[in-house]
């Protein structure tokens, strides 16, 4: 297969929520695809129908559309080599594992599930290990032990059998994994692994071999727990006589925990309070778990945020497009060893993506807030706000706390700062500042700070005594940008209403 026919697929099973390790998988898949002018493919694989949750694809696929992780060919965009679901291509898979049985490197197994724990506890009495392989499959039910026309008779009558695949009996497989390097195991130490299950579905381990050679798949980037069978994977290849094309291998490593060790879980997101999951997820039985998307985080920052967990660009930029990052990734850069999650890192990626947006884009977005609430202002007087406070804040659901004193007068006055800040004489100080501030003809920030300076000096005032008590008669509390910004925006009327306000009103 040439350079050039990257083609690359993202196969998930619909078995719940996509956690953003899952998400990250998709991601450098698709990076290393649009990096090599290649296709990126989603592949549903839902053989296993135990475990099969409704609303899961649906999901999977909206939170790729979110992370604006665009599907070349797939379950929902169709493509020449489809079906794409694994549950509608069940013929195809039967029809593979008989070859693998009529050529010598499959075999049919009739063991019920009491007989393998009666092995296994008659193992663990003389502490073994049991493994279902060269060693042990000669004194199993199956069809090495049987003869052909009990076999036969078995299959006919309906009795419930597995595939199992034969394992050769002490082999080095040796692999070239692009990230980990040469990876060797002994095939003494696997076993002879169920190919096609009694339900008449393939496993995981059957279905994507066969998938992957018929939709020409080069390259098969997956997580680190696939790596254990990447041996197995190996020798279907050879037994199918694929071995010239069969796709290169990168296994990626582990997103850890915030503290450095183990992976990283939906436990760990409920107990430290952030998600784990790319978008919110409604579980059938009513469960809701919490998304980046409903969180408040833009998808280009956790995407740049997802990148850089494992990846490393080999230089000190931290802030990538989409576009950029699909230009220079490459499987070379990524590492072997777990990455840890920072929770505020994610924050902090979240805080220059907002800070970068425009402050109209920032107030359009904070006008549901708004409505919420039940206040309407102009998209003009909302963006000059939003600009003011904007640097403050990681999310727009912050903003409010920012900035509600712009659009509602103190029905109450912070009492630390009052008993702080107001002195005997602030009633007085106040008076004054009303006076000379109503005279004020352009109320501009520039105009009213150079006239209260003015009014200061004159007197021979300290400034914090004068401003802190002004602040707290505009805000009600010690916050905000600066006073004379906030007075700009709501204007000479409303600025002389909430001083008197507070003449009125605040009490030490």
């Amino acid at each position: 297969m040439s350079e050039q026919e990257v083609r690359v697929r993202f196969a998930p099973s619909p078995t719940g929520p996509l956690h953003i390790g899952g998400v990250r998988t998709a991601l450098f898949n698709y990076l290393f695809a649009k990096k090599n002018k290649g296709k990126f493919i989603l592949r549903i694989e839902d053989t296993d129908q135990k475990r099969y949750v409704p609303g899961a694809e649906n999901y999977i696929v909206e939170a790729l559309k979110w992370c604006n992780i665009d599907i070349d060919e797939g379950a929902t965009v169709g493509g020449e080599y489809g079906p794409y679901r694994q549950s509608e291509r069940k013929e195809i898979y039967k029809q593979y594992s008989e070859t693998l049985i009529e050529r010598g490197h499959a075999y049919y197994a009739f063991d019920t599930p009491e007989e393998l724990d009666s092995v296994r506890n008659e193992y663990e009495e003389n502490k073994q290990t049991f493994i279902y392989n060269a060693s042990s499959r000669n004194k199993m039910n199956n069809s090495f032990t049987l003869p052909d026309d009990v076999v036969k008779n078995k299959i006919e009558s309906g009795e419930k059998f597995v595939v199992r695949f034969k394992m050769p009996d002490n082999e080095d497989v040796t692999v070239l994994d692009i990230i980990r390097g040469k990876v060797v195991v002994n095939s003494s130490l696997l076993d002879d692994k169920i190919l096609f299950k009694s339900d008449g579905m393939p496993t995981y381990h059957l279905a994507n071999i066969v998938d992957d050679y018929l939709m020409k798949i080069s390259h098969v980037i997956r997580g680190e727990e696939w790596l254990p069978s990447l041996p197995l994977h190996v020798l279907l290849y050879r037994a199918f006589e694929w071995e010239k094309e069969m796709p290169k291998f990168a296994h990626l490593p582990l997103i850890l925990k915030p503290v450095g060790k183990g992976k990283l879980s939906k436990r760990d997101g409920d107990k430290l309070g952030f998600p784990v999951f790319p978008i919110e997820w409604k579980s059938p039985n009513g469960d809701i778990a919490s998304g980046y998307r409903e969180t408040g985080y833009f998808s280009e920052a956790f995407i740049n945020m997802l990148a850089l967990l494992g990846w490393n660009p080999g230089t000190e930029q931290e802030i990538f497009s989409l576009k950029e990052l699909s230009e220079i990734f490459s499987l070379e850069r990524v590492g072997k060893s777990g990455s840890r999650f920072d929770p505020d890192k994610a924050k902090w990626y979240n805080h220059h993506y907002l800070v970068e947006k425009s402050n109209q884009e920032i107030a359009d977005l904070f006008q549901d807030t708004l409505k919420e609430k039940g206040i309407e202002k102009s998209n003009e007087y909302v963006t000059k706000v939003c600009g003011l406070v904007k640097e403050r804040v990681n999310f727009i659901s912050e903003l409010w706390e920012q900035i509600y004193f712009f659009f509602q007068r103190p029905v109450e006055y912070d009492k630390k700062t009052v008993k702080k800040r107001w002195k005997e004489n602030s009633p007085n100080i106040m008076k004054d500042i009303m006076n000379i501030l109503s005279s004020v003809g352009s109320f501009t920030s520039q105009e009213t700070e150079s006239t209260v300076k003015k009014y200061i000096e004159e007197n021979e005032l300290g400034m914090g005594q004068v401003m802190n008590a002004f602040r707290l008669t505009i805000v009600g509390a010690a916050k905000g940008p600066g006073v004379f910004d906030i007075i700009e925006l709501i204007g000479k009327e409303e600025t002389l209403k909430r001083i008197q306000l507070g003449i009125d009103n605040i009490i030490r």
